[in-house]
């Protein structure tokens, strides 16, 4: 493919709709983070933006001179990414120090690490992160993964293209093997994506190769334009006019539901590139009309600055101001974000890329990113593995624990609950402190399978306990785990998470539909049961929204056929939030983080449902309410230990401490 001798008259250096489109892209990002607009694809106009770019540049360079300066394309992107890029990730390493909970620090570190140096996508989808969640968990360097998968693309990219010409040229002598392999590479990552979407959605939506189809249409546009600026330029004006509408609509289309990035992002990436082919023919009525104007011009400039700024904010903005979001919140976010990618432009960003003794000599380029990048995993890794954690509870090195000792300690601890008693290396520990027996199955597990990490307690034990539930099952395993030993039996866990051992339907935001995987593997874990008939069934787990009798009652009566002595235990409180990260940033923490027993014990008419089916059933009902709550208040601290790793499940070594608790009931039913 050549240039045809009208192309240069079309064909612009700069692109005033680019620029603007650049802009629209920025504002679908802040607008869907912070709740002003829910749009989605910002971010995947912004790769075929990016590789239109840099395919222009690559391609236009191989025109010329048949190679690409490897080290003045580097240093380009150093000078414009690097100094930005390093100077928010350490000022949010600063801020996370400051407002975040002292044991997400530590992991921010990580994550921030792991974004100097471009591969947070891989952290991500190694890690199964919901990119919609919205309980906590995100990352302040969680948005970096896009920035990462471009800088990928930037190492690689000139290699292939230079590669990919030469040998078409070679072959061929035009550029047609360049387009075939383009095309492959769009073709491929996309179904690839498509493909992975379901089984492993944080892979698909966080992977280099389930993205890049994205940059390479943008690089497959570039090869095409010379073609495009001969487009008729009604034509081309309308072409770029439906671009920017099905950036629009299909943006609009999407949900935090829609499973991504799946069929659903190649709405946005069509558009976009759409818009970018109609533009190609320079028509003086297209959709640069409106993208061409000073805001969004401006806009586009700080674009970059913008988008590194407006999500660690979001994330720590809680902290920072000590309540939950509001919507004011959420538009002083976008706001104060701005201001600082205004700021962030002038005082870094073009100091470096505008600095002539970087663009004279590239190799100075190249070392300046290199430092900068060098440096700030630097600062990373001495705050993960340095600095110290900024607690804010008062602690105590001597302080014993031991955890529940009747209903004494609870009460002892209701009442000192303004007093914090508990030793910093108990808190510390708390986030990790989870059960060490019993096994538990992921959300994507459909039928239950007997393992040995599945037994505890004494392997070859007269007689059998089989505990039955969700993660509030599998919660106890440590006390169940020394119960067995305690009373010459083997115990067993059939958990799965989220799945309530009781027959009715479970619907899950994350998965964006009913939670199937759930009502199979039931089926599959009673029919263990009655396979193996144990001596006792315990059944425990998370209260559902979504209970009802009916299915309480068909759950039951399934485990009463058995011919197993059946146990139901109350479910455990439910604090709502992070109970170690309370403590840890609370200075009042036991008083701020000891809820209400009206609180704690939420959905009481479902509770009190499950407990009446499990009596009619011949069940006996264990209460876990005073191992737990006393006087109108469950603590977080009981006998100088934590009592949950979380926001709801308890500690192992809380869980532990409760074996005398539940001895004299299990005792009695292994007897009779």
């Amino acid at each position: 493919m050549t240039r045809h001798r009208s192309a240069p008259d079309r064909l612009r250096k700069y692109r005033p709709d680019i620029q603007g489109l650049r802009a629209v892209a920025i504002l679908m990002v802040v607008s869907m983070h912070c709740g002003i607009l829910d749009i989605h694809g910002g971010v995947d106009v912004s790769f075929v933006l990016s590789g239109f770019l840099i395919g222009s540049q690559l391609l236009a360079e191989i025109d010329r001179t048949g190679r690409v300066s490897l080290t003045k394309f580097w240093a380009r992107r150093f000078r414009r990414l690097a100094p930005g890029a390093a100077f928010v990730i350490v000022a949010v390493g600063v801020l996370s120090w400051l407002y975040a909970s002292p044991f997400k620090f530590r992991a921010y570190m990580d994550d921030g690490l792991a974004a100097s140096v471009s591969l947070i996508n891989w952290r991500l989808a190694e890690n199964g992160t919901d990119y919609f969640a919205n309980d906590g968990s995100q990352s302040p360097y969680q948005h970096f993964w896009s920035l990462g998968i471009e800088e990928q693309f930037y190492l690689v990219a000139p290699l292939l293209l230079v590669t990919a010409a030469w040998l078409s040229r070679l072959v061929l002598r035009n550029r047609v093997l360049v387009g075939v392999f383009l095309l492959a590479v769009v073709g491929g990552s996309f179904w690839l994506g498509y493909t992975t979407t379901t089984p492993n959605q944080p892979l698909a939506y966080f992977g280099t190769h389930t993205r890049i189809w994205e940059l390479a249409l943008g690089v497959l546009v570039a090869l095409w334009a010379p073609f495009l600026s001969r487009t008729p330029r009604g034509l081309a004006a309308a072409v770029s006019w439906l671009g920017l509408g099905t950036v629009v609509v299909t943006g609009l289309l999407i949900t935090e539901h829609t499973p991504l990035p799946g069929y659903a992002v190649a709405g946005p990436v069509l558009g976009a590139a759409l818009i970018i082919a109609g533009g190609c023919a320079n028509p003086a009525l297209g959709a640069e009309k409106l993208l061409d104007n000073p805001v969004l011009d401006f806009i586009g400039k700080v674009s970059y600055g913008w988008y590194l700024w407006h999500w660690p904010l979001l994330i720590l903005w809680p902290h920072i101001i000590g309540w939950e979001f509001t919507t004011s919140d959420r538009y002083r976010v976008a706001v104060l974000s701005f201001l600082l990618a205004v700021a962030t432009h002038y005082a870094v960003e073009k100091k470096f890329r505008d600095n002539v003794n970087l663009v004279v000599r590239p190799w100075r380029g190249v070392l300046t990113g290199s430092a900068f990048t060098a440096s700030t995993a630097g600062v990373m890794a001495l705050a993960l593995h340095v600095v110290p954690l900024n607690l804010a509870t008062a602690t105590t090195a001597n302080t014993p624990a031991t955890g529940y000792q009747g209903p004494a300690s609870v009460a002892q601890a209701v009442a000192a609950r303004n007093a914090p008693k508990v030793s910093e290396s108990v808190l510390l520990d708390a986030p990790d402190d989870q059960t060490r027996h019993g096994c538990i199955d992921n959300l994507d597990v459909t039928a239950f399978v007997m393992r040995d990490d599945c037994a505890m307690g004494s392997p070859d034990g007269a007689k059998t306990i089989a505990v039955l539930g969700d993660s509030h099952a599998w919660q106890w395993g440590n006390a169940f785990d020394r119960l067995g030993r305690n009373l010459d039996a083997k115990v067993i866990t059939l958990a799965k998470g989220g799945c309530s051992p009781e027959a009715y339907d479970i619907t899950r935001d994350d998965l964006g539909r009913a939670y199937t995987e759930c009502a199979s593997w039931r089926k599959s874990a009673l029919a263990h049961l009655k396979e193996t008939r144990p001596d006792v069934i315990v059944v425990a787990d998370r209260v559902q929204p979504t209970a009802t009798r009916a299915g309480a009652d068909r759950t039951f009566a399934a485990l009463r056929a058995t011919g197993a002595r059946l146990v139901y235990l109350t479910d455990t409180p439910y604090p709502g939030f992070s109970v170690p990260d309370c403590l840890a940033e609370k200075s009042d923490a036991l008083a701020s983080c000891t809820p209400s027993t009206s609180q704690a014990l939420d959905h009481p008419a479902l509770r009190a449902m499950e407990r009446e089916a499990a009596e009619a059933h011949g069940a006996e009902v264990i209460d876990t309410t005073p191992a737990f709550c006393a006087d109108g208040h469950c603590p977080a601290v009981i006998g100088g230990r934590v009592v949950y790793f979380d926001y709801s499940h308890m500690t192992g070594t809380y869980a532990e401490s409760l074996t005398p608790f539940l001895e004299p009931a299990f005792r009695k039913l292994l007897a009779g």
